[in-house]
């Protein structure tokens, strides 16, 4: 099992900076096999994210409803979806009442997209942990928040 302390050859004043590090390094070290993994479906985690929210919304939804349901907060959220929108993944839906409003839906390339993209591929980052030491680990980041 990793140990931060020789991770990254550190020592710490205390346990909870020695926490609030490993939290750091522990959320990088997952971008970084998130990123590598989705490489080969040509998007990126957030893009994977949109898409799952899109998804999940069962109906065209508004880019802010989009942009506040994301794990990880862009304020490229926009960009973002240019990409998807690019690779015919969602599209954009004008409101026909309201020239400001725009909706986004998934298309139907996006869901194959997803349909093709394993459900357990986060698995491997928790291998090391029980359901038991999972809900505990889930617990005090919600207390830490």
């Amino acid at each position: 099992m990793g140990d931060i302390s020789k991770d990254i050859n550190s020592t710490f004043p205390n346990n909870k900076i020695k926490a609030l590090l490993n939290i750091l390094y522990t959320a990088n070290w997952i971008m970084g096999v998130q990123n590598e993994f989705f490489k080969s479906y040509g998007i990126s985690p957030q893009q994977y994210n949109i898409l799952r929210i899109l998804k999940g919304a069962g109906e065209p939804i508004n880019v802010q409803i989009i942009k506040d349901r994301m794990i990880e907060r862009s304020p490229n959220a926009t960009r973002l979806m240019d990409k998807l929108c690019a690779k015919n993944y969602i599209e954009r839906l004008p409101c026909a009442s309201d020239r400001r409003v725009v909706k986004i839906a998934i298309t139907n390339e996006g869901i194959n997209l997803l349909n093709h993209i394993p459900a357990d591929f986060n698995d491997d980052l928790l291998k090391n942990l029980n359901e038991s030491e999972a809900e505990q680990l889930s617990n005090l980041l919600d207390k830490m928040r």
